[in-house]
């Protein structure tokens, strides 16, 4: 028999809830340094490869949440195992559960990264581990209403970007935009490939769908929370290609930290510091939320708690770190990932749907008949 999650009215939330938990798990540490792997495709068009990226993005969501409506009390774990049974269905959710599980390792490492490299060089990265996994233990042992908080002021803490980083723009040449359109298509095509790893993330409405109550308000708030998402994006986007001259933006791994690390308050001498130390609160959402999908795939196989699971999980993760130190292993495992959730995030949904569809299709004449 297929295993069965129920869910208590209290660990329901409104539709509205989804825009800040959209919105918080598409930025994290992907903003840091996303321009620079999409200028070396679409050069100055970097731009235009951002808003076709998130066209493609509300396409996917339109999808995913059209195959969501045909099982409303399931989440993706429980339709793959209606669709394809029991023993075939728990395949495919071994490998979202291992998609998780990745994603959770990836945004970990970089953000450790990013604190090595621009805070505190000296600093051991299994102890800057082992406290960020202690905090998502924390967080996670709170229940799902408590990750929906952290996603709402994760989504506070982001808005002070936009105007901060218009600072820069004093220093920008608007010229450096053009010529528009210049470069092949297949360019821009391959620049908006390159948003995969930024803005992935948004996926997460295949596991909360279920938590929500007023089922038919979900595709407008996550749409309107991607819409809040590419204004981020794209507005970063277009300062850094006026502010950074081309070859400068192709060598400069983390653009963003580079845009604020010239901003001076005469209160504050470095506004990146404080902004890479507000930034845990703003990838603490990523890492709850995609911890928490692997712990609701695992629960439809193995009878375990939530308690168990996330100081399992964290110890799997925290030796998983170890093993990755240098930035080659980091830029190589950022590229496996960002490959595999290509196929996850925007192949994967297009099949399932398929498969939902041709399954409906089949119970519905066999009822007739």
């Amino acid at each position: 028999m297929k295993k069965t999650l129920s869910i208590s009215e209290s660990e329901l939330i409104n539709a509205p809830l989804l825009f800040f938990i959209i919105n918080a798990c598409q930025i994290g540490v992907g903003i840091h340094g996303f321009q620079r792997l999409i200028y070396q495709d679409a050069k100055q068009d970097a731009w235009i490869s951002v808003i076709i990226s998130f066209i493609f993005a509300h396409f996917i969501v339109f999808i995913m949440i059209k195959t969501l409506e045909m099982f409303p009390s399931n989440d993706l774990y429980g339709i793959h195992q209606e669709v394809f049974g029991k023993f075939i269905g728990n395949f495919f959710n071994l490998i979202y559960i291992f998609y998780s599980s990745f994603a959770f390792l990836v945004v970990l490492k970089n953000y450790i990264e990013v604190i090595n490299v621009w805070i505190f060089p000296n600093l051991s990265a299994t102890f800057l581990g082992a406290s960020l996994l202690m905090i998502v233990i924390y967080a996670f042992n709170g229940g799902f209403r408590v990750l929906v908080g952290i996603c709402f002021f994760s989504f506070i803490c982001t808005l002070w970007v936009p105007s901060i980083l218009f600072i820069p723009m004093e220093y920008s040449e608007i010229s450096q935009l053009l010529p528009l359109f210049d470069n092949h298509l297949k360019d821009i095509i391959k620049g908006a490939y390159a948003m995969t790893f930024t803005i992935i993330g948004f996926e997460i409405i295949n596991i909360v769908y279920p938590y929500v109550k007023e089922k038919n308000k979900v595709q407008r708030y996550v749409h309107l929370g991607l819409f809040a998402t590419l204004l981020l994006y794209l507005s970063i986007m277009l300062i850094s290609l006026t502010y950074f001259s081309g070859p400068q933006l192709e060598k400069t791994i983390w653009a963003t930290l580079n845009l604020f690390s010239i901003i001076k308050f005469p209160f504050i001498e470095r506004v990146e510091i404080i902004t890479i130390c507000l930034w845990m609160i703003i990838i603490l959402p990523n890492l709850c939320l995609f911890a928490w999908s692997a712990h609701r795939g695992v629960i439809r196989m193995v009878n375990i708690s939530s308690k168990k699971f996330i100081w399992i999980f964290s110890i799997i993760i925290l030796i998983l770190t170890v093993f990755i130190k240098s930035r080659n292993q980091i830029n190589e495992i950022n590229n496996i990932f960002s490959k595999f959730g290509f196929i996850i995030v925007f192949v994967y949904p297009l099949f399932i749907y398929l498969m939902a569809l041709i399954r409906n299709s089949f119970l519905k004449r066999k009822r007739t008949n």
